[in-house]
C-alpha cells in the first residue's frame, strides 16, 4: 500500500512522474523507477515512509523511495560490522584496487550521474558533472593514498628498542551528507575511509535520495563483481531518526556530518556523549558573486528564506542595488541580490541564508577588512584580492584569514581535492579530501618493541 505524497504541485499521481516522461527516460540508465528501495546492504530494500522527490526547476515529482525503518537500520549496521572483517584483512593497495574501479564506474556514468544532480538537487548541469568528477578525482587520489599511509619509525631512547607508529582503520564510518553536494561530499569520505580499511553507511539528504540510490547502485556493482560483501558500503535513506540513531550508535565509530551548525551541535554533543568521534563540515558565510549561470533554488522554503532575508537586510539599513526578486517562472528561481549601506556587524550579515546575496562592505584599512572577515562565527572559506605581497602573506598569517580555506586572487567557491577541505569555529573543525584528512578516519598507536635481552625503563629510571 503506497502513502502518496502530496508535493508542490498537487497529488503526485503515478502519470505525472517526470521519470515515465520520455524526456526523463536517461533516469532508467542509473536503475532508477517509479519506487526505489532506499536501503542497501547487500541487499535492498525499504519498508519506511515513502517520500517523492522533487525538481527544484518546476516542482515536478520525479520518482519516490522507500525510506529505512529503524528495524533495517539495525540490521544494516550489524551487516556492515560484520562486512568490515573481511574488508580489515585487505592489504590496503587491493582496496585501493577497488575505489580504482568504483572511480572508473563512475566515469561511465558521469554525464547522466551529473544530469540527476542537476535535476534533482537543482545546481546547473556542469556543475553537476564537476561534483561527479571530484568523486572521481578523489577515487584516483585514494589509489595512490593507498600505497602511502602509515606512521613514521621514531628514535627510541632505549638501546636494542624500536619505536614505531601504526595506523589502523577505526571500523565503521557513518557518512550524513546534506543536499548541496549530494555526490561529492560522499565521495571525499567514502574513497579515502575505504583504503584505511573502514566500512562506510551513507544517510544522505532526504531531498536528494534519488541520487544517493543511483551512487550505491554503482558502488555495490563495484562490490559485487569483486565478490565482496557489498554492506562495505551501505546506505539508508532517512530523515532525522536514522541522523540521531547513528550518532548515538556505539557501533559507529566516526560520525562524518555535513550541514548545518544548528544540527552540526547536536550531533557532536550526542557523539561526545558516548566519547566517538565526529568529523564537521558545518555552515559557512562566504561572499560568492553567482554569474548569469546558476540554477534554482533547492526548495520552496529555500525561497521565503531569501525573501526573508532581503526583508531583513532593508530593515537593518540595507539597499538593494541589483536583484532582489523572485523570478515570474516555474520552479524556485530567484535573481542574484547585491545589498550595499549595511554595518559590518549587522544580523543579517553574520548570518549563513543559503541564497544568493552579496552584501558589499566599505572599509578603511587592511586591520578592519580582515578583523570584519574574523569577526562572523563561521570559517570555512575567505579571499583577498591583491597584488600587494605584503598583504598577501598576512591575509595567510597568525593575524590574517581565520578560515580553513585562505585565498588570493581566486573567489571562495571550489576547492581542488589535493588540500584538505574543512573550516574553523562554527563550520566544525573537520577535515575531508586531501593532504592528511585520511588521518581522521584512522587511531593511531604508538608501539615499543624491545629486541634486546633487558628491561630498561624510559627517562632512565632505575628501581633500586
Amino acid at each position: 500500500h503506497w502513502r502518496m505524497s502530496r508535493g508542490p504541485s498537487g497529488t503526485a499521481a503515478m502519470s505525472t512522474l517526470l521519470i515515465n516522461q520520455s524526456k526523463y527516460a536517461w533516469l532508467k540508465e542509473l536503475g532508477l523507477s517509479e519506487d526505489n528501495d532506499g536501503v542497501y546492504n547487500g541487499n535492498w530494500g525499504g519498508k519506511g515512509e515513502v517520500i517523492t522527490s522533487y525538481c527544484p526547476a518546476n516542482n515536478e515529482p520525479i520518482a519516490r523511495v522507500r525510506q529505512a525503518t529503524m528495524a533495517e537500520y539495525e540490521e544494516t549496521v550489524q551487516k556492515s560490522r560484520d562486512a568490515w572483517k573481511v574488508w580489515a584483512d585487505i592489504p590496503a593497495p587491493k582496496r585501493g584496487e577497488i575505489v580504482r574501479q568504483i572511480g572508473d564506474a563512475l566515469r561511465k556514468k558521469i554525464k547522466v550521474l551529473g544530469s540527476l544532480v542537476s535535476l534533482e538537487m537543482g545546481k546547473i548541469y556542469v556543475e553537476g558533472v564537476g561534483e561527479v568528477q571530484e568523486y572521481v578525482d578523489v577515487c584516483d587520489y585514494a589509489v595512490g593514498l593507498s600505497r602511502m599511509i602509515g606512521g613514521p619509525v621514531l628514535p627510541s631512547e632505549r638501546p636494542g628498542h624500536a619505536l614505531i607508529e601504526m595506523w589502523n582503520p577505526v571500523g565503521l564510518v557513518g557518512i550524513i551528507t546534506a543536499f548541496n553536494f549530494p555526490v561529492a561530499v560522499y565521495g571525499w569520505n567514502n574513497a579515502i575511509a575505504l583504503i584505511c580499511g573502514n566500512v562506510c553507511l551513507w544517510k544522505g539528504a532526504p531531498t536528494t535520495p534519488l541520487t544517493s540510490v543511483a551512487v550505491t547502485k554503482i558502488v555495490a556493482e563495484v562490490l559485487e563483481q569483486n565478490n565482496l560483501p557489498g554492506a562495505i558500503c551501505s546506505m539508508t535513506c532517512g530523515g532525522a531518526d536514522i541522523g540521531t540513531a547513528m550518532s548515538k550508535d556505539e557501533r559507529v565509530d566516526l560520525v562524518s556530518f555535513t550541514g548545518s551548525t544548528h544540527v552540526g551541535k547536536m550531533v557532536a554533543m550526542l557523539v561526545q556523549e558516548r566519547f566517538g568521534r565526529n568529523l564537521l563540515e558545518l555552515g559557512g558565510n562566504n561572499a560568492i558573486i553567482a554569474s548569469t549561470m546558476y540554477g534554482p533554488l533547492h526548495t520552496k522554503q529555500a525561497v521565503d528564506q531569501y525573501l526573508a532575508a532581503i526583508e531583513q537586510a532593508k530593515q537593518q539599513g540595507g539597499t538593494v542595488v541589483c536583484g532582489g526578486k523572485v523570478m515570474d517562472r516555474p520552479g524556485n528561481y530567484v535573481e542574484p541580490t547585491i545589498i550595499t549601506g549595511l554595518a559590518h556587524d549587522a544580523p543579517i550579515v553574520h548570518t549563513e541564508t543559503f541564497v544568493p546575496i552579496l552584501y558589499v562592505l566599505k572599509f578603511q584599512t587592511e586591520e578592519e577588512a580582515f578583523a570584519w572577515n574574523n569577526e562572523v562565527k563561521q570559517g570555512l572559506s575567505s579571499s583577498i584580492f591583491t597584488k600587494d605581497m605584503g598583504r598577501v602573506f598576512r591575509w595567510l598569517g597568525p593575524k590574517g584569514s581565520d578560515c580553513g580555506i585562505v585565498n588570493v586572487n581566486i573567489p571562495t567557491s571550489g576547492a581542488e581535492i589535493g588540500g584538505a577541505f574543512g573550516g574553523e569555529k562554527h563550520t566544525g573543525g573537520g577535515r575531508e579530501s586531501g593532504s592528511d584528512s585520511w588521518k581522521q578516519y584512522m587511531r593511531r598507536s604508538t608501539c615499543t618493541i624491545n629486541y634486546s635481552k633487558d628491561l630498561p625503563l624510559a627517562q632512565g629510571i632505575k628501581f633500586e
